[in-house]
């Protein structure tokens, strides 16, 4: 289901921003078999390690910078919510953005937070702003990232969407998150 504007905050160049459907691997390997892409330049970026945020940091010449698009509560969808183990309906803060490299978009991004996750220190995660999600997650005790997938994107012959995509859940003790990473061509094709 998508977010309804009534339940999120837009950003100015909200219109820009397109997450394509896609279709979810549980291995590089198995997304390659579909698209041979996922082999090339992109492979890098799916399978870094660690804060994908601070990967993109090192590749930046001048600046990096978040440009929240939209957050706010909102219903994931089905896939989101099943992948959470979550009730169908139930909301969550969704917080989608751009990262940003050397003054244009490389990935967006889109976080599904379930209610539980925003209770106590969780509370956080309301009010990030233009910080980086993986700032908070890799600072904070407790949060561990499980297994990559690789999405493959139906960009719907749209050549300034993503293509290729990754993703993994975050979880602590006691909840998960989903975190997506939407490549956009130009972060991995401008060697």
């Amino acid at each position: 289901m998508p977010l309804k504007a009534s339940d999120i905050k837009i950003g100015e160049d909200h219109a820009s921003l397109f997450i394509p459907p896609t279709e979810w691997y549980r291995s590089l390997a198995a997304a390659g078999l579909r698209n041979p892409d996922v082999h090339g330049p992109a492979r890098h970026w799916l399978q870094v390690e660690g804060s994908f945020t601070r990967a993109l940091q090192k590749n930046c010449v001048r600046s990096f910078h978040v440009e929240v698009q939209r957050e706010g509560f909102a219903a994931p969808t089905l896939e989101e919510a099943r992948r959470l183990k979550i009730p169908l309906r139930q909301r969550a803060w969704i917080r989608e953005v751009r990262l940003c490299g050397d003054g244009q978009p490389w990935v967006l991004a889109r976080t599904v937070i379930p209610l539980v996750c925003l209770t106590g220190e969780g509370r956080r995660l309301l009010h990030l702003g233009n910080k980086p999600l993986g700032a908070y997650l890799f600072s904070s005790r407790g949060w561990q990232r499980g297994p990559l997938e690789t999405g493959l994107c139906n960009s719907q012959g749209r050549r300034d969407v993503p293509e290729i995509a990754r993703r993994s859940v975050f979880s602590n003790n006691h909840s998960e998150l989903l975190v997506g990473e939407y490549l956009l061509p130009v972060l991995y094709r401008q060697n």
